[in-house]
């Protein structure tokens, strides 16, 4: 499965430091940003996403994010 999120993360560096707080989460997830494309993408694969749980993390982090369809 894969989930996708439009963020507002603008530099590499906030995108390392989310990154890192996401793997400690989901450890067995591939997680990206893609900060080129113009809605400042975060991808998300593995078993059972909880887009919400992601949403959340990001929150708590000063972030905004939303699951693109």
């Amino acid at each position: 499965m894969v989930e996708v999120f439009k963020t507002n993360i603008q530099e590499r560096k906030q995108a390392i430091l989310l990154f890192e707080v996401l793997a400690e989460h989901f450890p067995l997830f591939k997680i990206n940003f893609d900060l080129d494309d113009c809605d400042k993408i975060l991808r998300v694969e593995g078993d059972s996403i909880s887009h919400e749980r992601i949403s959340t993390i990001i929150h708590t982090n000063g972030y905004q994010c939303q699951v693109l369809e």
